[in-house]
């Protein structure tokens, strides 16, 4: 599978002493120039201060061969948006509740400890056999102050517009607040199966319809307090956004007390051209 830097393929690690596993192996693109290697290895520098269930694990970093590489544990179901689009309606609304409370404890701990992804996705989720779903990819994290409201701008490079804040877009200021924004979109996506974000609209198109207070309606079959929480996600005013401890204890609610996800399932008020393909979860 090809990647921003290089390749990343599949293969097995034996330590001394350990146990013989499978890893998969992100290596640096033949042809790399001085910047592009040291931000593959600040990428590697940044997984190895983390340690917790649902973000990626680190098993090492090889410089000393002809091939830089970025050695990390073997995710064997994939993208998650790959992973939900292979098997549309084939999950119970819990077990997508399940999926997105890994995720949130996975942001939780990474905002706890003052990073800022700036490019959650689903794409940049990685699922396990247990169907346990990890954060990766930090090529764009920041860490911020220890100030909790912090936010930093930055200049230049690409934004995923689809997945972004507004005030991240416009301003480029990048806080967890606008990780939250994120995390919204990735609810959104799961509910819907791997659905493309505001399908064929232009990436100018949803930056208009957002600032104009559009937000992506309902995936059919998705209850209505998950889309509310999706809607807190896309506050306007990032300070009113919840934050990832909260997100997670609503999930965890909710997960302890389903009645409340098969209430006033949400019927779809989306125009039928807009080619969003139904959840037909059940419980």
């Amino acid at each position: 599978m090809k990647g921003e830097f290089g390749e990343v393929c599949y293969g097995r690690l034996k330590l001394p002493g350990k146990r013989e596993i499978p890893v998969a192996i992100k290596t640096l693109k033949v042809g790399h120039n001085e910047k592009q290697r040291r931000d593959f290895l600040s990428e590697a520098s940044i997984m190895a201060q983390f340690d917790h269930p649902n973000v990626i694990h680190l098993e090492g970093v090889v410089t000393k061969s002809k091939l830089t590489m970025i050695i990390t544990e073997y995710m064997e179901n994939g993208s998650l948006d790959s992973y939900l689009r292979s098997r549309d309606g084939h999950f119970t609304i819990i077990q997508l509740v399940g999926l997105l409370r890994g995720i949130a404890s996975g942001m939780k701990y990474l905002s706890d400890l003052g990073y800022v992804h700036r490019d959650l996705a689903a794409r940049n989720i990685l699922v396990n056999n247990n169907l346990v779903c990890k954060v990766s990819d930090f090529g764009l994290s920041r860490i911020l102050e220890d100030d909790p409201d912090a936010a930093y701008t930055t200049t230049g490079g690409k934004i995923p517009i689809r997945w972004t804040a507004p005030e991240a877009i416009t301003y480029r200021k990048f806080s967890s607040a606008s990780d939250v924004w994120s995390f919204g979109i990735v609810m959104w996506e799961v509910l819907a199966y791997g659905e493309r974000p505001y399908w064929n609209m232009t990436n100018r198109d949803v930056i208009n319809s957002v600032e104009e207070g559009y937000r992506l309606p309902a995936p059919m079959g998705c209850p209505t307090a998950l889309h509310q929480l999706m809607l807190d996600c896309w506050q306007r005013e990032r300070n009113e956004r919840p934050r990832f401890s909260l997100i997670v204890s609503i999930l965890d609610k909710l997960i302890r007390n389903p009645e409340h996800l098969k209430l006033s399932a949400t019927v779809s008020r989306y125009n039928r051209q807009s080619s969003l393909r139904p959840c037909h979860a059940s419980l």
